[in-house]
Parts: C-alpha cells; sequence; structure tokens
C-alpha cells in the first residue's frame, strides 16, 4: 500500500506573511481576537476572518451570514501550521453556510497561507473580551454551541493590544500582568540583543522587569512582569522608548562583554518552546 505523503515540518510556518508575530500571538497568546484577511483572486478574493478559536475547537466556520472564520488555536497539527489552517481554509470556503468544519485530519501537501492570502491586505487585530463575535447577528444556535460559548467566555484572560508598538500585548493572570511581546527578528540575533540589554541593566520596560522569553512558530516572545494594578495604557510610552534601546542593541554586532554572556546564557537555559 502507498505512503500517504506528509507535510513537511517548518520550524516557521508564519514567517512570510503580513504581521507575523500578531499571527503567532493569536495562535499562542491572545484568547479572544480577530484579525483581517482575504484570498487571492485565484482563491476567490473572498474576506476571511482569522480568530484565535472557535466553538467546540472547529477548524474552521462557513457561518450563516457568508462570514468565513478560521482558527489558529486547534489540536494536533501536520507540522506546518500554515498548511493546517490553509487547509482548514479552503474547506471553509467550500461549505455551504452555516455549516462548520469539524474535523482537523492531517493535510495532504498543498498550498499554504502564503499561497492562498492576499499579501497587500493588513493583518489587523481586534482583541475581545469574550467570543460572542462567534455569532451572527440574530443567528439561532444549539444548547451545545451556547454551551461552549458561555464555557470559553469564563476562561478569557483580560487582555490588551498595545498600539503604540507592534505585537505587544499586555494580559492580567490572577493578581499579575505582564506583558508578552511577540518579535519578527532572526532568534540568535534577538537573543544577542536582549541579553546585551539585561547585562547591562536596562532590559527592564518602565517599572516591569524582564523575565525572560518563550519561542513559539520560530519567533521569539520576551516578556516582562508589571508592578501590581499597570494597565495596558500605563505601559504605551516606555514600550516605544524600550523599543529604541532594543534596536540599538539589535543593529550591534560585536562580541558580547562578560556580563551579557552570562546574560545569555541564563536566559537560554530558562526559555521555553511552545508548538
Amino acid at each position: 500500500m502507498a505512503k500517504k505523503p506528509s507535510v513537511e515540518f517548518v520550524l516557521r510556518p508564519f514567517e512570510g506573511l503580513l504581521g507575523e508575530p500578531d499571527w503567532v500571538a493569536l495562535r499562542e497568546l491572545v484568547p479572544a481576537a480577530t484579525a483581517t484577511a482575504r484570498t487571492t483572486p485565484e482563491h476567490g478574493a473572498r474576506d476571511v476572518v482569522v480568530t484565535t478559536i472557535l466553538p467546540m475547537a472547529w477548524p474552521a466556520l462557513h457561518r450563516a451570514d457568508d462570514v468565513v472564520l478560521v482558527a489558529l488555536q486547534t489540536g494536533g497539527g501536520s507540522g506546518d501550521a500554515s498548511r493546517d489552517v490553509a487547509a482548514a481554509l479552503l474547506e471553509a470556503l467550500e461549505l455551504e453556510p452555516g455549516m462548520p468544519v469539524t474535523t482537523s485530519a492531517l493535510p495532504e501537501p498543498g498550498p499554504r497561507l502564503q499561497e492562498v492570502l492576499d499579501p497587500t491586505v493588513p493583518f489587523e487585530v481586534t482583541v475581545h473580551e469574550g467570543f460572542d463575535y462567534w455569532l451572527a447577528d440574530g443567528t439561532e444556535v444549539t444548547a451545545e454551541v451556547r454551551a461552549s460559548l458561555e464555557e470559553a467566555n469564563q476562561t478569557v484572560i483580560p487582555t490588551v493590544k498595545l498600539s503604540s508598538v507592534e505585537s505587544a500585548y499586555w494580559c492580567r493572570m490572577g493578581d499579575k500582568e505582564f506583558l508578552r511581546w511577540a518579535m519578527p527578528h532572526d532568534e540568535q540575533a534577538m537573543i544577542d540583543a536582549l541579553a546585551r540589554l539585561h547585562g547591562a541593566r536596562r532590559s527592564g520596560i518602565g517599572d516591569a522587569r524582564f523575565v525572560g522569553y518563550f519561542r513559539s512558530s520560530g519567533v521569539v516572545v520576551p516578556v516582562w512582569e508589571l508592578p501590581p494594578g499597570t494597565e495596558a495604557a500605563d505601559m504605551e510610552d516606555a514600550a516605544v522608548e524600550f523599543l529604541g534601546r532594543f534596536d540599538e542593541a539589535l543593529a550591534e554586532t560585536g562580541p558580547l562583554d562578560a556580563n551579557a554572556r552570562r546574560a545569555r546564557a541564563g536566559l537560554v537555559s530558562r526559555q521555553v518552546t511552545l508548538r
């Protein structure tokens, strides 16, 4: 029996898409959000809503009002998240309005998001307080979907996207606040830059303490713990000021000094990789 061709693993699946760090953030960091996209003329030039999750973990939904939604936070995967999402999106486009894509079987090799989506359409993110946007106005829903919506709303972590910089998200977890900032730079260069700042005691954002980073979909996401009670609006100016420092450190190409080398070793030893 012939073996079914498999999709090859891709470390950085959203590379090349506009707003790559926000694609990663919606896949890993943000509980409830949507973003804009449009398919290429070859695939119908259809406006698409990219979302974090859908009811009952559906990979995609062709809503009754003809809006097509595709989710980034789904179970399993082939090793190439771009191909997985593209496969669900293409399936949803073929469905009748009101029908979901209910399974996420591993796709065969085929077009990726980079080939399916119009590269000129900005990936503009809207963060929501809950998942009521799942439903079209006036849509009747089953008890199962209603229960899924209510359960999902109870788990939402308060999250705000900063407006002064790209792809930085404030969140409140219990009694603590954090800033998580997805960045598109080369991983090793970025870790060196963070190490230079941390070794020089310049890695904080305002009064927020840099606590490390994790990697998701090939993108590095530094994390800061904020003083208790800090709101997202309190971080806007400080984030801009930090970005200037970070860009300067990123532009340095010389060897790390002793303090930066020690800082780098500590950062790398504590890193976490998601997916």
